[in-house]
């Protein structure tokens, strides 16, 4: 008997041992699977310092002991791996899906790229997900549904596109899904509702339509909810506003309206954050959002609302953001301002912004008793009258004044000068009078300041040399005189614009105006300035903008101009300047605008190679040749423009008739006619300059060939277009583009730098033409494509309006003023190009036709009558078999302007059933054009024309109105009845200068 149980406790011992040593080798063959998943994860990442944590991991090492690696202690499997803010870049290896163990993956902060892998479905353990702040592309993998533990999925700040899958919808546990700032599209899907777990979901800064959908009101446990910066439509669902455990509703910067219910406080009871700003709502502001004692954050602004302010502003101890700017919000009967004084309640209010209503009245004396932390403060833009109230200099804390576009008056109090962490102080378009006080000399943290437009009088205070970080200064159309103090040249950062303008300023101008290295505007025009304009001027390096008209200096044209390559516009007219006009000025290649009219100037006119505006008229002594000393040139604007080398004109236009075949107007020609009149490059130099025409370099394709970046010699960057010898076409698009470039120069066209007629390396022919390289794209690729929300932002309405008036630059040139009128035949958004300065440069000329008179009539030269252009951009007439004109371009400009504003293609898949882009717009034309307005011009949150600015909402809409208005007569159906581009360049012209004189003071950030 007890050699029977001895015997069964051995047995028992044995099997135990059996299985301890299975369980070590299992543990040894897992651990082994965790290291070469981490060693290939390792693999693919580029790490940037030597020093980087994951140089520490040592193959002949438990992965257990890696940095950033936590392991189980019992089963020594992987766990966990954080390898966040690490700045490491590559992609994420697929083999990471084997750690199968693992619960938490932290890589957010890095710079990784390439796809979310698929095998993170092979990961039923995780729980926690976190590639935020990375630049992960492609789609939200659908099979991220198996890891059915997942509480946290984040994905914020990616490229990732697509649809939101509804297979997230099977993660049952999920608490926070983030997929803020990335790319995807298409709907909300209504399935997020069965997350019943969800408290958190962020889908704000997306591309998401449609409406909201209502089932989202099933999320009993949703705290957190932000729908922001998306193209979401229609009303707010009833019922999203019962939601009563929401602590956060965001809704902002979309196209949402109705009215907002007003009980919306008491069935949102836990509500600290309500924005929803950017938006079409109207009525009023709801009655019952001053009951929420707790409330945080109140955001309205950019809406349609009216009304007065409700009752319980006094209630909100915790206030600390309240922005109600932009809306048609009165004050309530006597009350005037005097609302402001509850708010003296809220000892946390950190932004406060009132601005652009149809407020009146007088600031109350008790403003000084608002919260000592209050930062940002916005009151312009309504009837404000009276004067500024001294308490003002009680609120220590303020970084931002913003009193601008009100009817304020009297003196500047003094007491200004106590804000001493005020960085930004607007003032502009008032009634204020009196002296600048000196104590503005106190604000040693102040960065801009715009006084503008006032009855400011006396002498600019020599403390404003105290501004060591002031970046911008505006004192224009005010009553100041006296001499410009030397200390404002010597302010070391100066740098966006220095506008003395419009005043009574005397003396001469300093010669520490050198010390301006950074500035890029100086305007001193309309003064009594007198004496010489200093050489060293020259030292401005960073100056586009340079306007000293209407005063009276005299004495030389510094030449030292010429050596300021950047300047754009030169305006020293009505002075009183003298001697010749410096030929170093021949090399201000940038320059657009040169006016020198009404002085005294002689001697012969230089001859600018680039096309620009001269304006000469009331100097008696100009001639065009050194012999013509008494010439005599009358009041006239010269518009020069001079072709680089005249010889290659004459020979080409010489030729170009010789080759017209009768009837069809044919232009013959071969590669070699082409040699000698650009600066030939070989094809072994394009090779090399491309890397042997390297994958990598390849940044485009289209029908009729490549483009290539590359570094020719030099190192300078070029685009490289090399077109496909196969097609029939090739050497004839190749001589219609070397035709049309060559003796054409315009800065919004793009720059041919030379060409390549040879033969490749299987002695195949081989054509290329050498652009400039455009380092933004282009345009197509910024109204819908990949840079659309380039930085967050993407274009406002000022960006749109500048790049729509550099097309028609150069559109109206190739019309007007190149001899030979050149008909561009593709205009089109993908045939624009952007530089490094978003200056847009007309670029692909393969179509192009040049014009001549031929019985009176214009005829194309063409070996082809067949169809001109894209599909969508092509004028009806073409469609009837008539010759490409300029009233066609001007027709495909008209459909890119009007592209450009509302972010439609022509051949959006919206457009059926005979609908097209013009009639679109023509349906909502002029009343109701925030309908067809791109939404992303209203997702920056801020003043959709300059992000800088602040228009009056009435002027915005007067300059829409127009700007859709020239789109619409450039795209009028019959050829005659289009305005001519120049017509239409002036028009958009005019729209700018409405905007530049209605300016703003300052950023509003909303």
């Amino acid at each position: 008997m007890d050699f029977s149980y001895f015997t069964m406790i051995l047995l028992v011992m044995l099997i135990l041992i059996a299985t301890y040593s299975d369980l070590q080798l299992v543990a040894s063959l897992s651990i082994t699977t965790d290291k070469e998943a981490l060693i290939s994860f390792k693999s693919q990442i580029n790490l940037e310092s030597p020093d980087s944590p994951l140089s520490t991991w040592d193959e002949n090492l438990s992965p257990c002991n890696w940095t950033g690696v936590f392991c189980n202690k019992q089963s020594q499997r992987v766990i966990r791996v954080d390898l966040s803010n690490l700045r490491m870049t590559g992609s994420i290896s697929p083999h990471v899906g084997n750690l199968s163990f693992l619960t938490t993956l932290q890589l957010q902060n890095n710079q990784l790229k390439g796809k979310i892998p698929d095998e993170f479905g092979n990961l039923p353990r995780l729980r926690f997900l976190n590639l935020s702040f990375n630049s992960l592309e492609d789609v939200v993998p659908r099979n991220i549904s198996q890891c059915k533990q997942l509480r946290v999925l984040d994905l914020m700040q990616n490229q990732i596109s697509g649809q939101i899958p509804e297979e997230i919808s099977y993660l049952k546990q999920l608490q926070v899904l983030n997929l803020a700032r990335n790319e995807l599209s298409g709907s909300i899907p209504p399935s997020l509702a069965n997350i019943s777990s969800l408290n958190d979901l962020n889908l704000g800064t997306n591309k998401l339509g449609n409406s909201i959908p209502s089932d989202l009101s099933l999320l009993r446990n949703l705290k957190f909810l932000d729908l922001t910066i998306n193209n979401l439509t229609g009303s707010v669902p009833p019922s999203i506003y019962n939601m009563s455990s929401l602590v956060y509703l965001a809704l902002a910067s979309n196209d949402l309206s109705g009215d907002l219910p007003g009980d919306v406080g008491l069935t949102l009871p836990n509500l600290l954050g309500f924005n929803f700003c950017f938006n079409k709502f109207t009525g009023t502001i709801p009655w019952s959002l001053h009951n929420l004692t707790n409330i945080q954050v109140i955001r309205m602004a950019h809406n349609l609302l009216h009304g007065t302010i409700p009752p319980g502003l006094g209630n909100l101890p915790d206030l600390r953001f309240y922005n109600i700017g932009f809306n048609r919000i009165v004050s309530s009967g006597k009350e005037g301002l005097n609302f402001l004084e509850l708010l003296s309640n809220s000892t946390r209010l950190d932004f406060l912004a009132i601005d652009f209503n149809l407020f009146e009245g007088v600031i109350p004396n008790s403003i000084g008793s608002l919260s000592k932390v209050l930062t940002k403060f916005y009151m312009g833009g309504n009837n404000i009258y009276g004067t500024i109230p001294p308490s003002i200099g009680e609120l220590r804390g303020l970084q931002l004044l913003n009193l601008s576009y009100s009817s304020v008056s009297g003196k500047i109090p003094e007491e200004i000068g106590q804000l001493t962490e005020l960085q930004i102080l607007g003032l502009a378009d008032n009634n204020l009078s009196g002296e600048i006080p000196n104590s503005l000399g106190n604000l040693l943290k102040l960065n801009r300041i715009d006084l503008s437009r006032n009855e400011l009088e006396g002498s600019i205070p020599t403390t404003f040399g105290n501004f060591q970080n002031l970046i911008s200064m505006d004192l224009s159309d005010n009553r100041l005189n006296g001499s410009i103090p030397t200390v404002i040249f010597k302010l070391p950062k100066l740098s966006a614009f220095l506008n003395l303008s419009q005043n009574y300023l005397t003396g001469p101008l300093p010669v520490e105006i050198g010390l301006l290295e950074n500035v890029v505007t100086i305007n001193i025009s309309d003064n009594k300035i007198s004496g010489n304009i200093s050489e060293s001027v020259g030292n401005c390096k960073s100056l586009e903008q340079l306007l000293l008209a209407r005063n009276t200096f005299s004495g030389q044209i510094p030449s030292t101009l010429g050596e300021v390559r950047g300047l754009e516009i030169l305006d020293l007219s009505s002075n009183q300047l003298s001697g010749a006009i410096p030929l170093d000025l021949e090399n201000l290649m940038s320059l657009q605008l040169l006016n020198l009219s009404f002085n005294r100037l002689e001697g012969k006119i230089p001859v600018f190679t680039n096309s620009m505006k001269l304006y000469l008229e009331g100097n008696q002594n100009l001639c065009l040749d050194l012999a013509c000393k008494h010439f005599h040139v009358r009041r006239r604007t010269v518009y020069i423009i001079v072709i680089p080398i005249a010889i290659v004109a004459l020979c080409f236009a010489v030729g170009l008739l010789f080759y017209i075949r009768k009837g069809k107007g044919m232009v013959k020609g071969n590669f070699e006619s082409f040699r000698g009149q650009h600066q030939m490059i070989s094809y072994d130099e394009l090779r090399q300059a491309t890397e042997n025409f390297k994958e990598e370099n390849l940044i485009g394709q289209g029908s009729f060939g490549s483009v290539y970046r590359g570094l020719i010699q030099g190192g300078i960057a070029v685009a490289i277009k090399v077109l496909d010898t196969t097609m029939a076409k090739s050497q004839k698009i190749f001589l219609a583009e070397c035709a049309a470039l060559r003796c054409i120069r315009h800065r919004n066209l793009v720059k041919l730098i030379t060409v390549c007629s040879s033969i490749d390396y299987k002695n195949d022919g081989f054509l290329a033409l050498v652009f400039e390289f455009m380092s933004n794209g282009n345009l197509d690729d910024w109204i819908r494509g990949k840079r659309r929300y380039e930085d967050g932002k993407g274009l406002n309405a000022m960006d749109r309006l500048n790049l729509a008036i550099g097309v028609a630059s150069a559109v109206e040139y190739l019309h007007n003023e190149t001899g030979i009128p050149i008909v561009h035949c593709d205009l089109k958004p993908s045939n624009i190009l952007l530089d490094s300065d978003m200056t847009p440069k007309v670029g692909d000329f393969g179509l192009a036709k040049l014009l001549i008179e031929r019985n009176d009539n214009q005829t194309a030269i063409s070996s082809t009558y067949t169809l001109k252009g894209t599909i969508g951009y092509i004028p009806p007439e073409y469609g009837f078999g008539e010759k490409p004109s300029v009233a066609g371009d001007v027709y495909s400009y008209g459909i890119l302007l009007l592209e450009l504003f509302t972010g439609k293609s022509p051949t959006d898949q919206s457009f059926t059933g005979g609908l097209s882009l013009k009639n679109w717009v023509e349906k909502f034309f002029p009343t109701y054009l925030a309908q067809v307005l791109d939404p992303a011009l209203l997702q920056n949150g801020k003043d959709i024309w300059d992000e800088s600015k602040c228009t009056k909402p009435e002027i915005q809409d007067d300059c829409l109105v127009t700007i859709f208005k020239i789109g619409l007569s450039c795209t009028v159906d019959s050829p005659d009845g289009r305005i001519s581009m120049r017509d239409a360049l002036g028009k958009l012209k005019g729209v700018k200068d409405i905007l530049q004189k209605a300016e703003g003071t300052e950023v509003r950030m909303t």
